[in-house]
């Protein structure tokens, strides 16, 4: 994970995974299949490790609090000190080529999935009367990943932890009332 993570999905040699992981390139396609294969469960233990923060937002009692989470949580996972700066879904695989496409394809997926189901908690906070009636969830969970992301590639670009909380409090002085 930590190995995607730093250098991307194209970036990642076979050479650099083996390395990480203490094991033969023998033994990482008897385990894992392909480099594919290895990318998808590397995603997976980001989601529920690092990542965690997003499905755990998802469950503060208000709209406001699950936006605020899932930014401080973006803050959190892309400056921490023992991991690499920024967000394996994000940078993982923007600039590839035709053999990183199938990793591009699952970040976007992976990326498109955690939208609906922001979209969706806000729709429920519509329903339940925290949000107001003409607030669009859609809208929301968009601009909340965007600035998310954003973070994101400010992490990587060297923005600490302090500035980029700055951004999502700014961003939050939009929210809905």
């Amino acid at each position: 994970m930590q190995v995607f993570w730093a250098r991307g999905y194209e970036g990642a040699s076979l050479t650099d995974l083996t390395a990480a992981m203490g094991i033969t390139k023998t033994s990482m396609y008897a385990a894992f299949g392909n480099k594919e294969q290895l990318f998808r469960k590397a995603l997976q233990r980001y989601g529920q490790g690092p990542a965690s923060y997003a499905t755990h937002a998802l469950t503060e009692p208000t709209a406001r609090a699950v936006a605020e989470a899932f930014l401080r949580g973006s803050v959190q996972t892309t400056t921490r000190p023992d991991a690499p700066s920024g967000c394996l879904t994000v940078q993982g695989a923007l600039a590839s080529g035709d053999d990183g496409r199938p990793a591009r394809d699952v970040l976007v997926d992976w990326r498109n999935d955690a939208g609906v189901r922001l979209e969706e908690r806000f729709q429920r906070a519509v329903d339940e009367g925290d949000l107001p009636r003409d607030a669009e969830p859609a809208r929301l969970a968009r601009y909340i990943m965007t600035v998310g992301f954003g973070i994101a590639v400010q992490a990587a670009s060297g923005l600490g932890p302090d500035e980029l909380q700055e951004i999502a409090d700014t961003a939050m002085l939009s929210w809905p009332r």
